[in-house]
């Protein structure tokens, strides 16, 4: 084993730890597809607007950019090992 899949292996380890506690920090959202299928989401018009600048929208955003970092990391060890 190289250095450098030593290495981009512990930065994986580090954010799939990461990652877990952001996923948990989110709040449960009952009204998934569900919720779509009854037509019990479309009430807030307020909070749709405004969801990027709250911290359930900031955690979501967090969420997507760290699991597309660990996609492209776990892409690129498979060329390092």
């Amino acid at each position: 084993m190289s250095i450098g899949y030593i290495i981009v292996s512990a930065i994986i380890l580090v954010l799939c730890v990461v990652l877990v506690g952001v996923i948990l920090m989110q709040s449960k959202n009952a009204s998934g597809l569900t919720g779509a299928i009854s037509g019990m989401g479309g009430g807030n018009a307020y909070w749709d607007k405004n969801k990027g600048r709250s911290l359930e929208g900031q955690l979501n955003k967090y969420t997507k950019i760290i699991a597309g970092i660990l996609f492209v990391l776990i892409l690129g060890i498979k060329f390092l090992g």
